[in-house]
């Protein structure tokens, strides 16, 4: 396992402990082991190196005394600082961004899946292209260079664009099958729910349990890239839903992955319902629904009716102690739902609730939709939604 240096800046901003602890986790689902932490306090970043040259050098002897081979930053870098950064610590350093786009690599498994993360990583680099090979701007001839009199970092820039294209071009084609595919259910009038939320808050295994499906589901953050969907029996009077597993929303999500994503996100802004899954016993969860919201307001989706489950409640004695598990608005809506997917507890009022709201959404469509009013569809997606719809 690769040793890697964590660093850690705090603004002031964020609760920044939490925010490290999933910087951490972050690079253990990449296959890195965290070997040194780096932690300050700034007002600003430092243009240069953003952390400032002495605690670069403290940096660079932390870096030398563990072995570390990568330098992984809790933060954004332009493409300045981090060669700066490289420069004088003499070993590969990414940001956040970088970080999230390779565990994306890894954990892709469907074509379409590919093809999203290929477009992110290629629309990430492209950036870095503007002066990352500055050197080979001059490199006009020589032995194995002379051609079509194209610079290198001109051949790069083109190739990458073309690509880009491409690969656009193939997502645009799937994102139009998936239109007929909703189509086609909005023609049957099936109820599409899709599960989303924070990443590592339990969708997969609520997921599994309540479609008896095997999906892949682990306690590490994007076990869930692919999103898979199944047909639930709710009984005679509702007749069966499609619900949707999705990958998990985080902190600053890199926008080129919301970008790349799109095809499979629109799936969410089609939805009937959102499930908000939420881990009940994180102690950043209304900082993590929020990230999760905001998301969904980039997407679109902010408009579809969201309940909150509030899942791994085993966790939480006083939530597990509760007598109710569904707690309704000032209106009678079920607005959300405690539960553990792991245990059971609490299932059958999820699947109660998702009965009720799916029966008065029967008898809506019977009406004609109001203006601009989102249509029966099915999920898929990975953000998550504001309130509830009245």
């Amino acid at each position: 396992m690769t040793n890697a240096a964590l660093v850690g800046i705090d603004f002031g901003k964020i609760d920044f402990a939490a925010s490290l602890e999933e910087l951490s986790l972050l690079a253990q689902s990449a296959g890195a082991h965290p070997a040194v932490t780096l932690t300050g306090r700034r007002a600003s970043p430092d243009a240069a190196m953003f952390i400032g040259s002495g605690k670069a050098e403290e940096l660079r002897l932390a870096c030398e005394a563990d072995d570390v081979e990568i330098v992984i930053f809790n933060h954004a870098l332009t493409p300045a600082q981090q060669r700066n950064l490289e420069r004088t610590l003499n070993r590969r350093v990414i940001d956040r961004t970088s970080l999230i786009l390779d565990i994306f690599a890894q954990r892709a498994r469907s074509h379409e899946g590919k093809l999203q993360v290929e477009l992110a990583q290629l629309q990430y680099l492209s950036t870095r292209l503007v002066r990352a090979w500055t050197h080979l701007e001059r490199q006009k001839g020589g032995i194995g260079l002379r051609g079509p009199g194209e610079t290198q970092l001109e051949t790069d820039r083109r190739l990458i664009g073309d690509r880009i294209k491409m690969l656009k071009g193939r997502l645009e084609k799937l994102r139009r099958q998936h239109g007929t595919q909703r189509r086609q259910r909005e023609r049957t009038r099936t109820m599409s729910i899709s599960l989303v939320g924070y990443t590592n808050a339990g969708k997969s295994t609520l997921f599994n349990a309540l479609t008896k499906a095997q999906a892949y589901a682990a306690d590490q953050l994007f076990a869930t890239l692919d999103t898979t969907s199944r047909r639930v029996y709710l009984g005679d009077e509702v007749g069966q839903v499609v619900v949707s597993d999705t990958v998990g929303f985080i902190r600053e999500l890199p926008h080129q992955l919301v970008a790349a994503f799109r095809a499979t996100l629109e799936e969410t802004v089609h939805a009937d319902l959102l499930l908000h899954v939420v881990d009940a016993s994180s102690a950043v969860r209304l900082d993590q629904i929020d990230q999760v919201n905001d998301v969904l307001h980039e997407i679109g989706a902010d408009t579809i009716r969201q309940v909150l489950v509030f899942n791994k409640i085993d966790a939480v004695p006083e939530l597990a102690a509760r007598g109710d598990a569904v707690e309704r608005d000032e209106y009678g809506n079920i607005s959300r739902v405690f539960l553990s997917a792991r245990t059971g507890q609490g299932l059958d009022s999820l699947r109660a609730a998702i009965a009720e709201i799916a029966t008065a959404e029967h008898l809506a469509g019977a009406q004609p939709p109001l203006p601009g009013e989102v249509l029966a569809s099915e999920p898929l997606g990975d953000r998550e939604v504001p309130e509830h719809r009245h």
